[in-house]
């Protein structure tokens, strides 16, 4: 397959949103321009990190640019969910973050996951063109989502599974 190179500039929606019980679900990044969606997979840690490394790259756009209003995080729950079909194009393997201060866009840089054995440049790659406050509310509803997880077992901090938990701390031993 030929690699894909698309731009969704600017978007009108973006959004993060999981399919499936916890511990076996599969998390989306989804966006649309007009009639047009573009949708990725990503893992629950790329958007814990995303969600945490935009607040640090909002706070530098900040002091650069001091005259920008403050990014909202606010957002409509029933509008953050994906929208069906559910095809997704690639699993995201990097994402960047990039600011057009002209226009006043963060882009949001998703690369599909390298296969083993596959050249980089072979690699596809989509742009999310977002107003501050599309993206600061998409990383919050991210975040959000994520905290949907699987309880956290008290003793040792592992996700518990809903069929049974086995707490290396019940028997001294942890692998």
């Amino acid at each position: 397959m030929s690699p894909t190179e698309i731009d969704l500039r600017p978007v009108s929606h973006i959004t993060t949103d999981a399919i499936g019980q916890p511990g076996k679900r599969v998390f989306y990044l989804q966006g649309w321009q007009g009639e047009r969606t573009v949708t990725l997979i990503i893992e629950k840690i790329q958007i814990q990190s995303l969600a945490i490394g935009l607040e640090q790259f909002l706070a530098e756009i900040s002091s650069r640019f001091p005259e920008l209003s403050e990014a909202s995080s606010e957002y409509v729950e029933e509008k953050m969910h994906i929208n069906p079909p559910v095809d997704p194009l690639f699993r995201i393997g990097e994402l960047g973050l990039g600011y057009d201060n002209e226009n006043d866009f963060v882009v949001l840089i998703a690369k599909e996951a390298v296969p083993e054995g596959a050249k980089e440049e072979d690699t596809s790659i989509v742009r999310f063109w977002c107003t501050r406050s599309q993206i600061r509310a998409m990383c919050r509803w991210g975040i959000e989502v994520a905290g949907r997880g699987r309880p956290i077992c008290p003793q040792c901090g592992q996700p518990m599974d809903p069929e049974g938990h086995f707490c290396p701390k019940k028997n001294g031993h942890k692998h």
